[in-house]
This record gives structure tokens, C-alpha cells and sequence, in this order.
């Protein structure tokens, strides 16, 4: 039973990674790209001459992240950075299930933990439209039973980012998918793979974008190795908005709810479902051609006692336009 389980879920990974691939070349292929008809002599024109050069924008965008996890909690927030909370917070058990086996010792409960990484994803701007992207996370942990982890490598990961739709000034706001798939390291009783989408429309209320209002829809579907084990599913959904001064410094911020399907990690105390809201302010600063020089990103997840994340983004170039 437990081999046809592992099966399973490892036909379920396959499955969502195969619809990954087949999404990201569907949008590749420029069949998912649309925009306003008044708008596309002058596109056809910037993109001959952003292509007379050859190039786009290649880089490593560099992301240090802090989170706190407080204890029996799980929670996945919101962006291309959320899981790192989660997958701090399974490494940490993953420690404590390592430890030998004592007779009569009570279940393990899942306890407070902190987390400190980096995340280094190649990533390649082919336009505005579009961004494929992939790398690895460093990581080390923290907890009351067995102190700090060694730093080692957590993780590695693979998306994209496309505009299925730009407003270009129109009635219609610009329309956003993201897609990433995540691998933990090292194989494990609980090694995670896990799939996130975020869909996101952006609504500009001045031609130049500098000011406009924010929705979105994320859904995060995680499978663990071991049949014994399992993490639910979590949806959420948020609205914000976002405004950008004259000196470039841009400000988003987005509210809205989570909900969590709860889990069951092997010994560990079942952590029970919940739905609860969540945070996150962004403040960016910009070039003169909307290419992010340095960010921070804050969030606050209730799950449902507060779960903190803090990310600092300091992009480094190899080729900008």
C-alpha cells in the first residue's frame, strides 16, 4: 500500500509538472499574449527597436529572506518568495525526526522556528512580457531543541512570468501569471515538491502605470514523499494597490485571505486547516525602465498565529535595458 501511494504521488508530480512545461510553452509561443488593438503598431515598433539590440535582461535576482514560524503552524503567504517559511518550517522537523527514537517519548509537536536563507535564480527577461527563471535556495534553520542547522542547500527551483495581457492604457487591466515548481533537498521522508500560481490583474489609473489598484488569485498544491505524510492545499486571495514617485521609489501593498488544508507530517501533531488573513507590503526602487535595482518585501501570514517573513531583493545585472 505504501509503494502504490508513493506511485501515486509521484504520477501527481509528473502530472503538475508536465502541465507546467505545457503552460510555459503555450506562452513561449506568444499564443497567450494579447493586447489593446489601438496599442499595436506602436508595440511592433518598440519591439523592433528593443530587438535591434540582441539582448534582454539577464541577471541573478538575489534574495535574502528571514521567517518566523511559530510553533504547530504552516503557512504559505503570497509571491514567488512565499514557500520559504514552509519549507524552513519541515526542515527544522526533519531535524527533529532525525534525533533516535526514545521509548514512551510524547508526539512531537511542530515547534517555534526561524529561518535565515538566500535565493539565487538565473533569471531572463525576454521583453516585458515575459521571464523564465531558476536557481536554489541556501538555507539554514533555527529551533529551541537543536539550535541553528548547517547552512546547506535547501532547495531548488524553476517558473515563469508572462503578461497575458497588457493594459496599454485601456479599459482592461494587465493580466499576470506566475507559475513555480519547488524541489527540497535532500531526499527525505519529507522531501516536498510543491507547485505555486499566482494570477494577478493590475489596474493603472494613469497612462504611465505610476498608480493603480491591485487583484489576485494564488493557489499552492505541495506532495510529500512519504504516503505518510501530507500537506492540504492553500488558496488565496487578496486586493491592494500600488504608486510609484517621480524618483522611481514604488510602494504595493495587498491584503486578503488565506485558506490552508491542513497537514499531517509523519509523528508530528497534526496541524488542523484554517483560513486567515495575511499581509504583504513591497517597496521597491526602479530605473528609469522599470527594472528593480533593490526591494524589500514584508509580510505577515496569521496561521493562525502570525507567521513573519521579510525579503531583501538586490538584483544583480549582467545585461540591463
Amino acid at each position: 500500500m505504501v509503494r502504490e501511494g508513493l506511485l501515486s504521488r509521484a504520477g501527481r508530480v509528473r502530472r503538475w509538472g508536465c502541465m507546467m512545461v505545457v503552460g510555459m510553452a503555450l506562452v513561449v509561443s506568444g499564443g497567450a499574449f494579447a493586447s489593446d488593438d489601438a496599442k499595436r503598431d506602436d508595440a511592433k515598433d518598440g519591439e523592433k527597436e528593443a530587438s535591434s539590440s540582441g539582448l534582454a535582461n539577464l541577471y541573478i535576482d538575489f534574495r535574502t529572506n528571514y521567517a518566523y514560524v511559530p510553533g504547530a503552524a504552516l503557512s504559505t503567504g503570497l509571491g514567488d518568495i512565499s514557500l520559504f517559511g514552509t519549507l524552513s518550517q519541515i526542515a527544522t522537523l526533519r531535524q527533529l525526526l532525525d534525533r533516535p527514537a526514545v521509548p514512551g517519548r510524547p508526539q512531537l509537536s511542530a515547534p517555534t522556528s526561524q529561518g535565515l536563507g538566500v535565493d539565487v535564480p538565473l533569471t531572463f527577461d525576454l521583453g516585458e512580457a515575459l521571464s523564465l527563471y531558476g536557481g536554489f535556495t541556501g538555507s539554514t534553520s533555527y529551533n529551541g531543541v537543536s539550535g541553528w542547522s548547517e547552512l546547506a542547500v535547501t532547495g531548488w527551483f524553476l517558473g515563469f512570468q508572462a503578461d497575458l495581457y497588457q493594459q496599454n492604457g485601456g479599459a482592461f487591466p494587465t493580466l499576470t501569471l506566475q507559475s513555480t515548481l519547488t524541489r527540497s533537498v535532500p531526499s527525505s521522508p519529507l522531501a516536498t515538491t510543491s507547485f505555486n500560481t499566482v494570477v494577478e490583474a493590475k489596474y493603472a489609473l494613469d497612462a504611465e502605470e505610476m498608480r493603480g489598484w491591485l487583484a489576485g488569485i494564488q493557489y499552492t498544491h505541495s506532495e510529500i514523499d512519504s504516503a505518510l505524510a501530507r500537506i492540504g492545499d492553500t488558496t488565496a486571495g487578496y486586493v491592494g494597490g500600488f504608486y510609484q514617485w517621480d524618483n522611481n521609489w514604488k510602494v504595493s501593498a495587498r491584503a486578503g485571505l488565506q485558506s490552508f488544508g491542513g497537514a499531517q507530517l509523519l509523528s508530528i501533531t497534526p496541524i488542523s486547516s484554517y483560513t486567515q488573513p495575511l499581509i504583504r507590503l513591497d517597496l521597491d526602487r526602479m530605473d528609469d525602465d522599470d527594472n528593480r535595482l533593490f526591494g524589500i518585501t514584508a509580510q505577515i501570514a496569521w496561521a493562525p498565529k502570525p507567521v513573519y517573513q521579510l525579503t531583501v531583493r538586490t538584483p544583480l545585472y549582467a545585461i540591463r535595458n
